[in-house]
């Protein structure tokens, strides 16, 4: 193929293209490949003497998607190209002549000898492998770890790793803390096989963070049989309670029997204020959380529901838009608090009440 003094293609211009990585492959007007370089050859296993005794292209390379099937049937990439003069960018999976199908990106631009009409094309493609097989580590591996971290952590560690300094600041937010945990856990964990506890515990903490989720919220973290999330806006902290209590427990106790597990009963506290956000651990292990006592209150209040029941500061219920459909319930005296909370809890649907 390069024995041709008359080869369209200079020994200059072959010199240079055989030392590019990138597979170079010219071809004329009726497809017929006039030069192949040494990156092309590499790249699908074919030489440039087995290519010259071929008249097209796919003679000897088959092109392919993703699936299996065949594209470009008859060279029609290039006849489309040398009838449009169009360039475009392909992604496409070729077959090594060892028999292995690979991703390449292929790039199409007409050879022209005058402005309106094409003599030719030039094709310059690529091994994509190695860089779609990192892509889908990435994809599992984002995958993996959303499961050990909240959504909010998740966000903020991608977003220090792609910034310049890589660092993480923490702020001052107002925000709503909901506390849900199962009522007699410990009891009912000393009655089962270990495997058993695990599984009410999944079962249990994927409906929980479906309605969090759903309601826009982001669990910080689960603390033994204990759920600790986050809200920006405290209508939806009260929603995901309300989607809880009871319907979502409903729906949770059924899934337990039917896996021939006890059911369960659930208590909910939320508060809501000004904390502190941020990356708070040692050296070497940090957690994206919240701190401060609306945090620790949020707990406490918690602690203080009755079986099946939710709890609500005075502080989120100020910030609700129909308070009136929240009764108060008492007044709690925590230890270390100088402050007494008032907490409230939902009222049966049509009733109203007035705070206290």
């Amino acid at each position: 193929m390069t024995s041709n003094k008359n080869h369209p293609v200079t020994p200059e211009t072959r010199k240079w293209l055989n030392t590019v990585y990138d597979g170079v492959c010219i071809v004329d007007k009726n497809h017929k490949v006039i030069f192949w370089n040494k990156g092309a050859e590499h790249i699908t296993g074919y030489t440039d003497e087995e290519v010259a005794n071929s008249q097209k292209e796919t003679d000897f390379l088959e092109i392919t998607d993703e699936n299996g099937h065949a594209v470009y049937i008859n060279n029609r990439h290039l006849s489309d190209l040398i009838g449009n003069g169009d360039p475009h960018e392909l992604k496409v999976y070729f077959t090594h002549k060892l028999g292995y199908r690979f991703p390449v990106a292929l790039y199409l631009h007409p050879i022209s000898e005058r402005e309106d009409q094409q003599i030719g094309a030039i094709e310059v493609f690529r091994d994509i492998s190695i860089e779609e097989k990192v892509q889908h580590i990435e994809e599992r591996y984002k995958k993996v770890i959303r499961q050990y971290v909240s959504e909010t952590t998740y966000k903020e560690v991608i977003r220090a790793v792609n910034s310049k300094d890589y660092g993480i600041t923490a702020y001052n937010r107002n925000l709503t803390i909901l506390f849900m945990d199962i009522v007699g856990f410990t009891g009912l964990s000393e009655q089962l096989a270990p495997e058993k506890v695990v599984d009410m515990l999944n079962a249990y903490f994927t409906q929980t963070s479906r309605i969090i989720e759903k309601n826009k919220g982001d669990i910080d973290k689960f603390l033994g049989d204990g759920v600790m999330a986050i809200f920006k806006d405290p209508e939806q902290a009260v929603r995901a309670s309300l989607d809880m209590l009871p319907e979502g427990l409903k729906t949770l106790n059924r899934e337990l029997k039917a896996k021939k597990l006890p059911v369960i009963n659930l208590r909910i506290g939320i508060n809501t204020g000004n904390l502190i956000q941020g990356n708070i651990g040692s050296k070497d292990r940090k957690d994206w959380t919240v701190v401060g006592d609306v945090v620790n209150t949020a707990y406490r209040i918690e602690e203080s529901a009755e079986p099946g029941h939710i709890l609500i500061s005075r502080n989120t219920i100020d910030r609700l838009s129909h308070p009136e459909k929240y009764r108060f319930v008492k007044k709690l005296y925590l230890k270390g608090k100088s402050n007494i909370i008032k907490v409230y809890s939902p009222l049966d649907p049509g009733k109203t009440n007035n705070k206290t």
